[in-house]
């Protein structure tokens, strides 16, 4: 059927989508983000670049539309498998986006605290910017709470829908975990290796590309 045919286009769209733009924009602006310290000379480098970091917000919003629109897909797809477990999962993809866009929101206001510590100079700003980027770093970090949750739920029910092929998600399945506990343990200053994060890394890309050419031309009948 046509319908389910685009269904799962849109499913594969917005998993290759999702993994893009979370990417871009979380990297796009590094550099005083990326510090641990907010000092008078990360306060000025963000002030001095402030369009890049319109993007990298823009972008970081747009990745939150994308993961409701993700979860409404996997919804869609495999919610017959389970519809009360479908209705949980999505309930807390749209969490995560919540929980993703406020981060924003605190981005945005160390942007408008930087610009004032260009003018005055003011330390008092430096506390401030200190706590909003703390606050930015624990929402980004807590929103992987819901998204692991989420995942196991909506992988089981792909895999048992069939949607999936049974090594890729077992692939989400296996890898989920370690972001779930991994993130936000490092949160609350838990020291973790990195190494721990790399498996789901490219699983969204592969994940949306696999779904893409599976569907691309197959007849879909059920």
């Amino acid at each position: 059927m046509k319908t389910k045919k685009s269904l799962f286009k849109l499913l594969g769209i917005t998993l290759f989508a999702q993994a893009v733009t979370s990417l871009i924009g979380g990297s796009i602006f590094l550099g005083p983000f990326d510090a641990n310290e907010i000092t008078g000379t990360s306060m000025r480098t963000i002030a001095d670049s402030i369009q890049v970091a319109h993007i990298s917000i823009l972008l970081q919003m747009i990745t939150g539309i994308v993961i409701i629109m993700l979860g409404v897909a996997m919804y869609r797809v495999a919610g017959h498998k389970g519809k009360t477990i479908a209705i949980i999962a999505l309930s807390f993809y749209i969490f995560e986006a919540v929980l993703l866009v406020v981060g924003q929101v605190f981005i945005f206001g160390l942007l408008e605290v930087s610009k004032l510590y260009l003018i005055s100079a003011d330390a008092s700003l430096l506390a401030m910017g200190k706590m909003l980027l703390a606050c930015k770093e624990f929402a980004g970090q807590m929103a992987m709470i819901p998204f692991g949750l989420g995942a196991i739920l909506f992988y089981y029910l792909l895999m048992k829908a069939k949607v999936f092929p049974k090594w890729l998600a077992l692939w989400g399945l296996i890898s989920v975990p370690f972001i779930l506990i991994s993130i936000p343990l490092m949160a609350f200053g838990v020291e973790l290796p990195f190494a721990l994060l790399i498996p789901y890394v490219p699983f969204e890309f592969v994940a949306g590309i696999t779904i893409l050419i599976k569907y691309r031309k197959k007849k879909i009948t059920e």
